[in-house]
């Protein structure tokens, strides 16, 4: 699973971008609100290791999210 993280502009909020293996999107939720699509994609009890790494990562680089 890769995750991007973008930059928004005006009033369009950063948001990040989870993808799978073959570069298909999995989900897509704003920085500051990922409680409710972690959860239904089965990834609400990792929401803390996520974050973690989604506070760190700049934006617009891809990372491998080895999970």
């Amino acid at each position: 699973m890769y995750i991007i993280k973008v930059k928004g502009v005006a009033k369009i909020p950063d948001y990040v971008q989870l993808r799978d293996e073959e570069f298909t999107l999995l989900a897509y939720f704003r920085v500051d609100r990922p409680d409710k699509t972690l959860t239904k994609i089965g990834l609400g009890d990792r929401i803390d290791d996520i974050m973690n790494l989604i506070n760190e990562l700049p934006f617009g680089k891809i990372m491998k999210l080895e999970l």
